[in-house]
């Protein structure tokens, strides 16, 4: 069986990297655009782009001065935390996780986040014990693959993050530690764990008999607590996060940055499952949700969870989370402050450009006639991992056409559907599931590990 496995299945436990960076709106569009985009008659279209056309592009706030006296926020044992590496881990979460900035928001939210500081600080610390190295070509190509999630350059990372006043060091201090963490959780305890076939027998067999039961397609938050002293604490912030989520905060966003499950790396996605396939304090939760609802905290014997209720079927069959998508990026530039001139340009030519579209296979032609006009080469995504609202865009397109235009920082940008293929799968595969089971085991001995490095440490919160 796979033993020898090592942290390439295990996700990040506490916190994780963004996957979609930036906010978009609608501006800048052709009343016929606007007409499809916000389901307007022709009439009311026409206000609202020429509304869209006076208004100027997205811009960021400034920046707030950060306090240079560099106080202390915590001492991990020798390892000083301070108000200046709050501050900035605060503004990455602010500008990644669709929590509006405000000191009522960051004043909520600063527990967790200062937890989450002191967890990469001991981390670090076990990883450097152990000698476990984290290469500056890893770091890179982790931070180039958020890059290229999110349909950006790295340069472009690199001037969103400085015009939210987010030091470049507080993301790769985080991407750093991730990778530290997940180095160190395989070597140490991969090779301890052997999934038998009789434990993948026993899975199979209850989906089977299950296979027509209703199932449900679930993202998590998953907080932890080691003592009951800190039970309350983290309900108390659950409790925060749901408020936040369901004032329209992202709910993957929110679990890349909070969760301490496995699954915060794909913001919270577990996919389908029964009902017996959850805990038992959460699964009665699950089948009295609507479709599309987030839960109140709930506690469980070692750390409180937050639901939220994606779809649900009955029986086995083809899960359309799996359904793999080819599609292509496009980008008009525009700049920020581009003169109504420019910008009513650029509407007729995004006009122009959507109605003589046929298929990718005439992009990279096509796009030649538009003066700066960038068309990315196709990439093959899962539709499960993308960010909510592309994913509600792309479940009403097929291949041929091209998603509804939006205005952003760096011009107008639309995505092309190139292709489109259904999953096929209605049970998982004996490796599907022996590979969960391994997850779930290592995921349990990561977080009884960190939970022993906190109890042993000497960890001071000013």
């Amino acid at each position: 069986m796979k033993s020898e496995k090592f942290a390439g299945l295990f996700l990040p436990v506490g916190g994780g990297v963004l996957r979609y960076l930036r906010a978009r709106i609608l501006a800048g569009i052709s009343a016929a655009c606007v007409a499809v985009l916000l389901g307007l008659s022709p009439a009311h279209a026409e206000d609202a782009l020429q509304s869209l056309i006076n208004s100027s592009a997205p811009t960021e706030a400034a920046p707030k001065p950060v306090d240079s006296s560099q106080g202390i926020a915590a001492v991990v044992n020798d390892k000083i935390i301070s108000r200046y590496d709050l501050e900035q881990r605060l503004k990455l979460i602010m500008a990644t996780s669709g929590i509006p900035n405000t000191p009522e928001n960051i004043s909520r939210i600063e527990p967790q986040v200062l937890r989450a500081l002191i967890d990469e600080a001991l981390e670090m610390q076990e990883a450097k014990r152990l000698d476990v190295k984290v290469d500056k070509k890893d770091v890179d190509a982790e931070f180039d693959s958020i890059a290229k999630r999110a349909n950006m350059s790295p340069a472009q990372i690199d001037e969103y993050l400085k015009v939210n006043g987010v030091s470049k060091s507080s993301l790769i201090d985080q991407i750093t530690a991730d990778i530290a963490w997940n180095k160190l959780v395989g070597q140490q305890f991969g090779s301890l764990i052997s999934v038998g076939e009789g434990e993948v027998d026993d899975v199979m067999q209850r989906l089977k008999e299950e296979s027509d039961q209703p199932r449900f397609l679930v993202s998590e938050i998953l907080l932890t607590f080691d003592n009951p002293a800190q039970e309350q604490e983290m309900v108390s912030g659950a409790q925060r996060l749901v408020d936040q989520m369901r004032q329209g905060a992202p709910f993957a966003a929110v679990a890349r940055q909070f969760s301490q499950s496995p699954s915060a790396a794909n913001g919270g996605d577990i996919g389908w499952v029964h009902a017996s396939q959850l805990p038992s304090e959460v699964a009665p939760v699950v089948q009295k949700m609507d479709i599309g609802t987030i839960s109140d905290p709930i506690k469980t014997l070692n750390g409180v969870y937050v639901l939220q209720l994606r779809n649900k079927q009955t029986g086995l069959g083809p899960d359309p989370m799996r359904d793999q998508w080819v599609l292509s990026h496009i980008l008009l530039p525009l700049s920020a402050n581009a003169p109504a001139a420019a910008v009513e340009r650029r509407a007729t030519e995004t006009t122009k450009f959507v109605k003589e579209f046929k298929s990718c296979d005439g992009l990279q032609e096509q796009i030649k006639g538009y003066l700066g006009g960038v068309a990315g080469a196709q990439q093959t995504v899962t539709f499960g991992e993308l960010d909510a609202k592309l994913r509600s865009a792309l479940s009403k397109a097929k291949p041929g056409e091209i998603l509804p235009p939006i205005r952003s920082a760096q011009g107008i940008e639309m995505v092309a559907v190139c292709g489109h293929k259904a999953d096929d799968t209605a049970m998982p595969t004996r490796d599907t599931i022996e590979d969960n089971l391994f997850s779930q085991q290592l995921s349990m001995m990561a977080r009884r590990h960190l939970r022993d490095l906190r109890r042993d440490a000497v960890i001071e919160v000013r």
